[in-house]
């Protein structure tokens, strides 16, 4: 059944409501509230359609409703008006991120000020290898048969490992090493590597061909072989704190849920490079794919200098939350953090 426009206001005013004052609504306090220009008894009668539909329910006998997650999905999809954020949020944005000095530091910046803005769990992917280009690589020699391999990525991520050469290497040698490799791979997509790494092998001068083997194995098993994805996470405690989940020990298994990387990256490493980066994607209640997640919501969004997407961030809270000024901070922080790694 296709809502008619009051009906659709109605519902509009039951999210907003109930994500105001954790209560049930009930149909005189959204007269009261709301310019609805209609009696109470024609706003029971609209709510009694929308409980019908499945848009709102009543948790218990009083005469109060809250929304359903298919309310909040046609709330967050027709309905919400995404919140501009004021000139004060977005300078609170750039005061917190402008002394930000590298990757690390971006990414936990990043993660904190999504808690706090959104008072939610907030969940940052680290730029991905399968992403990124290679800028420059540093071979620094430990002693004679050790170096340690320095990757440098466009988006500031830094690998490194130590390489346990198979005899001396000379220092003109890794001298010569080093200009090969950066010659070869400087500026390609770590995607192309393992085509890259085999030719480099093979154009080296004969005596440098053992320890280019190492290098390549090595190069290989770090950019190509690890999928080494980290994610940062922040707020937690937002959720103990603010008593958002209805249900008794609905919590714990969210927690739970929070502490696997694998889940994490799930929700908010998922993200299509289709070029602009478009709205963050929602996902609500049993939209999500974990179950122990389905009392939760999902906002995230991809990020990266450009057009070009390198990770994703995003913030996990309960149903009833403020979807459109959430929606409007994941947009606006994630549009920032991009601009911060197209100037480095």
């Amino acid at each position: 059944m296709e809502l008619d426009e009051r009906k659709q206001d109605v519902l509009r005013a039951i999210v907003e409501d109930f994500v105001a004052t954790q209560e049930p609504v009930g149909s005189r306090a959204l007269v009261e509230r709301h310019q609805l220009n209609v009696s109470p008894a024609t706003v029971r009668n609209d709510m009694a359609v929308l409980e019908e539909e499945g848009y709102i329910r009543q948790p218990h006998t009083s005469a109060g409703r809250v929304p359903t997650d298919r309310g909040y999905r046609l709330f967050v999809d027709r309905l919400a008006r995404v919140k501009p954020l004021s000139a004060a949020e977005r300078r609170a944005i750039e005061r917190f991120m402008a002394g930000a000095v590298d990757l690390d530091d971006v990414v936990h910046r990043t993660v904190r000020l999504l808690a706090q803005l959104t008072r939610q769990v907030a969940v940052v992917q680290y730029p991905s290898l399968t992403r990124s280009a290679v800028r420059h690589l540093e071979l620094v020699p430990i002693s004679t048969t050790r170096l340690l391999l320095v990757v440098i990525t466009d988006t500031g991520r830094v690998e490194q490992r130590l390489v346990e050469l198979p005899g001396p290497t000379p220092g003109d040698d890794v001298t010569e090493l080093r200009q090969l490799i950066n010659a070869k791979l400087g500026g390609e997509q770590l995607t192309e590597a393992p085509a890259l790494v085999a030719a480099l092998v093979e154009e080296a001068a004969p005596g440098l061909r053992p320890a280019m083997a190492t290098l390549g194995s090595v190069l290989l098993e770090t950019l190509v072989e690890r999928h080494d994805e980290r994610i940062a996470l922040a707020g937690t405690a937002n959720l103990t704190r603010t008593g958002l989940f209805d249900f008794q020990g609905s919590l714990r298994p969210v927690l739970e849920a929070l502490e696997e990387e694998v889940v994490l990256l799930k929700l908010i490493g998922e993200i299509e490079a289709d070029g602009e980066l478009a709205l963050p994607r929602v996902r609500i209640g049993d939209e999500n794919e974990f179950v122990d997640l389905r009392t939760t919501s999902v906002v995230s969004t991809g990020y990266g200098p450009g057009d070009t997407i390198v990770g994703g961030l995003g913030i996990v809270g309960p149903t009833r939350m403020d979807y459109p000024g959430t929606i409007a901070t994941v947009r606006a922080v994630a549009r920032y953090v991009g601009e911060l790694l197209a100037q480095n």
